[in-house]
């Protein structure tokens, strides 16, 4: 008979006496085992660590100013114009 794969995995890790302590405390208040909570606990955190690196947030203020600007771009330096125009002909000569 054929073996079936597992659907969890395993992972170690070593913790301070009074973490534990800590730990097991809010795992009794959430009625959760202290390896569901942590497992709990590890998701959230990682899911607001990718968000944080992914999602852009703005105050109103900096919202407002960011539409205007894509509304309404300043007019590019003289240096900046240069560096578009090589930038081109960098670009059609690759081609």
């Amino acid at each position: 008979m054929p073996r079936q794969a597992s659907r969890t995995a395993r992972i170690e890790a070593r913790i301070a006496p009074d973490a534990l302590l800590i730990v097991k405390r809010a795992a009794e208040l959430q009625g959760r085992s202290i390896s569901d909570f942590l497992v709990a606990a590890a998701q959230e955190i990682a899911h607001r660590t990718i968000d944080e690196a992914q999602i852009i947030r703005l105050s109103v203020q900096d919202q407002q100013r960011f539409v205007e600007l894509l509304l309404n771009p300043p007019v590019l330096a003289p240096a900046l114009k240069r560096a578009k125009k090589a930038h081109g002909r960098l670009i059609a000569s690759s081609r």
